[in-house]
């Protein structure tokens, strides 16, 4: 890349974030070229510089269906009760499923699918 960015302390970060953002927020559309370069180089930089010195590593990707749900829930600020309502099952089903209690069934992933617009790639590869 033509356009490198070095990011060394807090301050340049702090510098590097405010001008990302003022380019995020004339939309992407609305760049030039130069400055979508500029923006892609400084982006890489912040997170170099949040992942070496600031240690703010990515989140770990959950391992199970039960993880995925329970992220959405916790993304969502949703209770076990409000999503069994959303997805249309009971709350001891979904409390089933969670715990491991009970195997999730087609309907209950369908509606993960359908209703919850998950990824159905992430469903089955948790499932």
């Amino acid at each position: 890349m033509k356009n490198e960015f070095l990011i060394d302390s807090n301050k340049n970060y702090h510098g590097a974030m405010l001008a990302i953002y003022d380019l995020m927020n004339k939309g992407e559309a609305n760049l030039s070229e130069e400055e979508i370069e500029h923006l892609q180089a400084m982006t890489i930089a912040a997170e170099k510089y949040e992942d070496e010195v600031l240690h703010l590593k990515p989140v770990k990707q959950p391992t199970s269906l039960s993880e995925v749900v329970e992220l959405f829930m916790f993304e969502n600020k949703l209770s076990q009760a409000k999503l069994a309502g959303k997805l249309g099952i009971g709350k001891p089903k979904l409390s089933q499923i969670l715990t491991g209690e009970r195997q999730p069934d087609v309907l209950f992933l369908k509606a993960l699918y359908r209703k919850l617009n998950l990824d159905p790639k992430v469903i089955l590869e948790n499932v």
